[in-house]
């Protein structure tokens, strides 16, 4: 029997969703959520083989979250719902290594066998978000820069950066400088709202 852990927000859906996956024999739904935050402590109760996740919720400190969780249960597949119009979010999700991603948009039979097929050990990624991702600009930046680019978004100076991140000024001076040359951008100004309007910072 393979357990699964639902996370879905949308509570009609989720409903929804545990009622179809629980009509195959060898599925049983074990918990499902609305969040990702109790996520962790029910992965922990339940033991899940695989957890199916609602790509919106791997926004902001959802990927924070989501690491959590898979560093908790390094048993777990993950697998990501998700829609054609969120291919930033999917790509960040890969990114963290989720197992693999299903379209909202899909038939039931294809998460179905979506979830069959991670804990055979495949990875499962539908074809039509593949050409969404392939299309969204992937950031040059390291997930370093991106931190420092995040912090330094909120306009303060790069010694308040560096105490926030516990990296020496000159170190975030040195991230600043690669982060303009990477992007293009002229200032730091520009290089956060060209990172904001690419969908690379959360």
């Amino acid at each position: 029997m393979i357990r699964i852990l639902l996370v879905e927000p949308v509570t009609l859906l989720r409903g929804a969703l545990a009622a179809t996956l629980s009509l195959e024999d060898d599925l049983d739904v074990v918990a499902d959520l609305g969040d990702l935050d109790p996520a962790l402590d029910m992965a922990r109760a339940v033991s899940p083989d695989v957890a199916v996740v609602d790509i919106a919720l791997l926004a902001g400190d959802g990927l924070a979250t989501f690491d959590r969780l898979r560093a908790g249960q390094p048993g777990c597949a993950t697998l990501a719902l998700a829609g054609p119009d969120e291919p930033v979010l999917l790509n960040r999700a890969l990114d963290r290594r989720v197992g693999g991603v299903v379209s909202t948009q899909a038939a039931p039979c294809e998460l179905v066998r979506g979830i069959r097929g991670l804990v055979r050990g495949e990875r499962v990624i539908d074809a039509g978000l593949a050409v969404a991702m392939v299309a969204a600009p992937r950031s040059p930046l390291s997930a370093r820069e991106l931190d420092v680019l995040s912090v330094a978004a909120s306009g303060v100076p790069s010694t308040e950066v560096a105490a926030e991140l516990h990296l020496s000024t000159g170190t975030v001076r040195n991230y600043i400088s690669a982060i303009l040359r990477k992007t293009g951008a002229r200032n730091r100004l520009e290089a956060v709202r060209l990172a904001e309007n690419a969908g690379w910072l959360a």
